[in-house]
């Protein structure tokens, strides 16, 4: 069964540039991917390097990227993020998520993807659909999302790692839903804690 992918997700499976990960990732929280790309594809208009969003004005951004959850406060951290990278990292963005986290609105979930997507180290990024199908399959029992991160890592071998996320993203938003898995369609189904447990 061949999942579908939003233009989001097939979008983000090819850019490799640490840089418009990690604004793309911030534009993409608490957003649906169907929002998230057109408002990417405009801001993108706007700059793609740290220097371009330099001249970028505030009340610009926030245009471009309407009507994204919080999109005033994530137009501002984009600039301010942009802003930092420039006169403090040399326009490069680190590679350590420890570094990452300590700009402003970044968490262990984007500092992955950015680790991830843009370097190409392998990196588990847990956003709710990781989280939920990780502890129906059985591949750890966790409460929170950085939890279920380094229990992954724990488990899982290093070669699987980056792969984790857009597999888990597709099958969270086609069957294995939040509220209503679609367990019949489901090929993992027999693999599947949570099926096995329900259907004894």
């Amino acid at each position: 069964m061949e999942l579908p992918q939003t233009e989001f997700v097939k979008y983000m499976e090819d850019i490799h540039d640490p840089f418009i990960v990690l604004i793309a990732c911030i534009l993409s929280l608490r957003t649906n991917d169907r929002t998230t790309y057109p408002a990417a594809m405009r801001m993108l208009e706007l700059g793609k390097t740290p220097k371009d969003f330099l001249n970028v004005k505030l009340e610009d951004l926030e245009k471009a990227v309407y009507p994204v959850g919080f999109y005033k406060n994530k137009a501002k951290q984009i600039l301010d993020i942009a802003n930092e990278l420039y006169y403090k990292h040399n326009s490069i963005v680190p590679k350590e998520i420890d570094e990452l986290v300590k700009f402003k609105g970044v968490g262990r979930k984007t500092a992955n993807l950015v680790q991830s997507k843009g370097y190409g180290l392998p990196s588990i990024c847990v956003d709710v659909h990781v989280h939920r199908i990780s502890n129906r399959l059985g591949l750890c029992k966790t409460k929170e999302p950085e939890e279920t991160e380094f229990a992954l890592k724990n488990n899982l071998p290093k070669r699987c790692w980056s792969e984790i996320n857009t597999l888990f993203v597709t099958l969270g938003q086609n069957v294995c839903k939040p509220s209503k898995p679609c367990c019949d369609k489901c090929k993992l189904n027999n693999y599947c804690k949570y099926f096995n447990d329900n259907n004894k």
